[in-house]
């Protein structure tokens, strides 16, 4: 059994899908978009744990409840989060969902809605039933469809981003297809931004649950672009059973090695698009006392501000990386910490060593650079994904709403 991986769509079966501008964007900009299992699909979803969650991750989380972890489709509008919109948001949403529904001959708690924009802007549900009949009923299987689909969910997004695996079991072929969205506000606990991710291998809700959850720790909890959580993070995975193939013995450990790939794949497009970033920066925290430790450490250095500008002007300020080690709270002895950029070792044993400040100034200038930092504390051990801080990243957000 081999696992293959593309960056193209690979198109699992069982799906179809479907885009069209809705007018909440620009108009003439796909902005609302459906994915659909038309005999239907057993699903996983992870949402976010800000408190502040928004009517589709409310709706979301009830309807995944009521079906029992089976859907026909998940229903997806940007340029507007339906976030800290009230009653009226909870409403606009369970309409959608209900129309939506009536379109596809299947129950409303069927349908998953998700959601991405702007904040505490009442949603023009109007105008997203209005496009509606003009989504339900154009659905296809094509990779055109899914383009249109990967188009429709963005925002501040610069490019869609699309990862895909398959592999066969016997005479059995397994597609997993990945779909996300996200640019700005990104420090996942749990999810991210938007991802749908679609396969047509056979599984229960509850085995899914597992898997994604497992490939979500190693990928989507492990980035961050700004160090914001969003109100609208969420994640589904749904199996279509169309294959034939069952996830079960090896099955299950191949779909799992998939399924992380595609994520972490996913998860790394997303910080190479964050907003105004020009350096993709992969964090590696070794000799922590824990996982959970390494992943603070690097979560503290990912989040600094100091760290981040000093990326964006190729500045090898290895000061700023020691303390903000030090202030993840993580139980450590400065006089143990060793920094490298690249190969180079810019710090041993908490302090400053010799190292050449112009090739690491020439390196730092790499669109993607690698920090390795050793705590000197146990096996603990995480890589992380971040990016740089620039001016860009201050204009387009200070910009968002003008």
């Amino acid at each position: 059994m081999k696992l293959k991986f593309s960056t193209r769509a690979l198109l699992p079966g069982g799906f179809r899908f479907a885009a069209v501008p809705a007018g909440i964007k620009v108009p003439g900009r796909l902005d609302l978009a459906l994915g659909e299992a038309p005999a239907g699909a057993a699903v996983a979803a992870l949402f976010t744990t800000n408190r502040v969650a928004a009517a589709p991750v409310q709706i979301a989380r009830r309807h995944l409840r009521r079906s029992r972890g089976r859907i026909r489709a998940v229903l997806v509008n940007s340029g507007n989060a339906n976030c800290a919109t009230g009653s009226d948001g909870m409403r606009a949403c369970l309409e959608a969902c209900e129309q939506a529904a009536a379109g596809l001959g299947c129950r409303t708690w069927e349908v998953l809605p998700a959601s991405t924009g702007v904040i505490g802007v009442p949603l023009p549900v109007q105008r997203l039933l209005g496009a509606l009949p003009s989504l339900v009923g154009t659905q296809a299987a094509s990779t055109g469809a899914v383009k249109r689909f990967a188009q429709a969910i963005l925002t501040t997004d610069t490019r869609t981003k699309l990862a895909a695996a398959e592999f066969r079991l016997g005479r059995r072929s397994v597609r997993l297809l990945g779909i996300a969205k996200g640019a700005g506000m990104i420090q996942p606990r749990l999810a991210t931004m938007l991802v749908f991710l679609f396969t047509d291998a056979r599984s229960t809700p509850r085995r899914l649950q597992a898997l994604l959850r497992a490939a979500c720790r190693v990928s989507f909890e492990r980035i961050s672009v700004d160090g914001d959580t969003s109100t609208n993070d969420t994640v589904i995975l749904q199996a279509s059973g169309a294959s034939g193939a069952a996830l079960e013995g090896r099955a299950t450990h191949l779909f799992q090695a998939a399924l992380t790939r595609v994520c972490q794949e996913l998860a790394q497009k997303i910080v190479q698009d964050g907003e105004g970033a020009c350096k993709f920066v992969t964090l590696r925290v070794e000799g922590a006392p824990s996982t959970a430790a390494a992943e603070r450490v690097a979560r503290q250095v990912a989040n600094s501000p100091l760290v981040k500008t000093a990326l964006a002007g190729a500045d090898p300020n290895w000061g700023r990386v020691l303390a903000a080690v030090g202030a993840s709270g993580v139980a450590i002895e400065a006089n143990r910490v060793d920094i490298w950029l690249g190969g180079q070792a810019v710090c041993r044993r908490g302090k400053a060593c010799v190292f050449d400040e112009v090739k690491a100034r020439r390196y730092l200038r790499r669109r993607a650079v690698e920090m390795r930092i050793r705590l000197g504390h146990g096996s603990g051990f995480s890589t992380f994904w971040t990016c740089d801080l620039t001016a860009d990243y201050i204009r387009i957000n200070a910009d968002y709403r003008s």
